[in-house]
């Protein structure tokens, strides 16, 4: 079984529990621009290896967010999809 297959398994019920009929309001979500534009000024002083150690525990954090949010849209996209 590969890492993805695996980690969908795993996360499949409480994507369930919090998908069914929200899936536009998931795939519809954005952050405000505020927030955009600090994580573009922590990802540009990573690049250039300024963060200090609590912006590098941020960026970090948002990093991981991000691919949490990147596997919850995809599977609503999916369940979209499914149901036409």
């Amino acid at each position: 079984m590969s890492i993805q297959t695996a980690f969908h398994r795993g996360l499949a019920p409480v994507l369930q529990l919090l998908l069914p009929g929200r899936e536009q309001l998931v795939l519809d979500a954005r952050p405000d621009q505020a927030l955009l534009n600090h994580i573009d000024s922590l990802a540009s002083k990573n690049t250039e290896g300024k963060l200090t150690d609590d912006e590098r525990a941020e960026y970090e954090g948002y990093v991981r967010a991000n691919k949490f949010l990147a596997v919850l849209r995809r599977e609503a996209k999916l369940m979209v999809e499914a149901a036409r």
